[in-house]
């Protein structure tokens, strides 16, 4: 019996007493019971990650740097630009957007899937802030004999832009910084989303619980990436939102996010060694990295920077404003090789610190 009767003296109620056994049964019982449920919770994801990669294969080619696989898109021919994509999405960003078609018509375009995003590899035995990234892409763009380019990048991509300009200052000739985060701030999407990042119980919430949560959570993320403007048809039926849930990307987003206010404050302190030139693009209504306190205050420190403000636009400007980004960068790189032939004449250009607003 799994109880036991205390004899009491007569007139007095007997009282059950539960058996410690009984407890401990039950509390087995629900362990393995749980056990299971994310057992079959990952068995379940780990073959709809590989079903997701069977439906979306690798679109371009692969490279490798120092033990790191990286994969690429690269069309069009002319000066190189390179994209560098932001958090919890891949090199395909560019595509869906339409900028990486747009510009490859006068440029040649390589955009990586940056470590641990897409089809690129993420080795864990190495650290993976901003400045490894950019030594990494910087690398595959050597083995690219690419020797000069112009960078342009989205978001967390703007930490690494920045890195690999101050790192191959002579082989970054320009930056196109778009809704970046150069200051660090309070954020609460840190502590929030960083858990599938941490060794030990990260690994079982990327593999279990994490991508049913991501797929709950995907339209009130897309809703305040896009906010003010709607999230844009092109993006609702192209975005593989299967590819970013998948447990090897989901600790890649995790870490990228947990290391943002770090890295900007590594970053912040060397700002001032950048020099241009530099266009700043930011929306005016961005809920992600304010627009007045992040791209307004870094184009006005940095030397030889514009800015370009896309009115009604939130954190995807390129998505949401794509005629007007486009614009924006190709009379920024016609700047560009009007200096370098000036400079190849003899004469100094000036410097460049203009502000100008562009409508959607």
């Amino acid at each position: 019996m799994n109880q036991l009767s205390a004899r009491l003296p007569a007139g007095r109620k007997t009282t059950r007493v539960a058996h410690p056994l009984g407890a401990t049964a039950g509390a087995v019982a629900i362990a393995i019971a749980v056990t299971g449920a994310l057992a079959a919770a990952a068995v379940g994801n780990h073959l709809a990650a590989k079903r997701t990669e069977r439906r979306n294969p690798p679109a371009g080619r692969f490279v490798t740097v120092d033990g790191v696989r990286l994969h690429y898109l690269e069309h069009g021919q002319g000066p190189t630009l390179v994209l560098v994509h932001g958090n919890g999405v891949t090199a395909q960003d560019f595509v869906l957007s339409g900028l990486f078609q747009e510009l490859a018509g006068s440029h040649r375009v390589i955009a990586f899937d940056r470590p641990g995003f897409g089809y690129s590899e993420r080795p864990r035995n190495r650290p993976w802030g901003a400045e490894d990234q950019a030594r990494v892409i910087l690398g595959a763009l050597s083995a690219l004999n690419v020797t000069e380019a112009v960078l342009v990048a989205h978001s967390w991509g703007t930490l690494v832009a920045l890195r690999a300009a101050l790192s191959a200052p002579d082989r970054v000739r320009g930056l196109v910084l778009m809704s970046g985060y150069y200051w660090p701030t309070a954020r609460l999407d840190a502590p929030l989303l960083g858990g599938p990042a941490i060794p030990g119980i990260g690994d079982v919430m990327r593999f279990t619980v994490s991508p049913i949560l991501g797929r709950l959570m995907m339209p009130l993320v897309l809703k305040k990436i896009f906010s003010p403007a709607e999230v844009p048809a092109h993006f609702r039926e192209g975005f593989g939102a299967a590819m970013s849930l998948r447990p090897s990307q989901l600790r890649a987003t995790a870490a990228d996010t947990a290391m943002m206010p770090l890295e900007a404050s590594k970053l912040a302190q060397r700002l001032i060694e950048v020099v241009g030139p530099v266009l700043v693009l930011s929306g005016d209504g961005d809920r992600i990295v304010s627009c007045e306190r992040q791209s307004r205050r870094l184009a006005r420190e940095l030397l030889g920077s514009e800015i370009q403000i896309v009115e009604g636009a939130g954190h995807m400007l390129h998505h949401t404003a794509p005629i007007a980004v486009a614009a924006g960068i190709s009379d920024f790189l016609r700047q560009i090789a009007f200096e370098d032939a000036a400079v190849d004449g003899g004469v100094a250009p000036e410097p460049r610190a203009t502000i100008e607003v562009a409508g959607l």
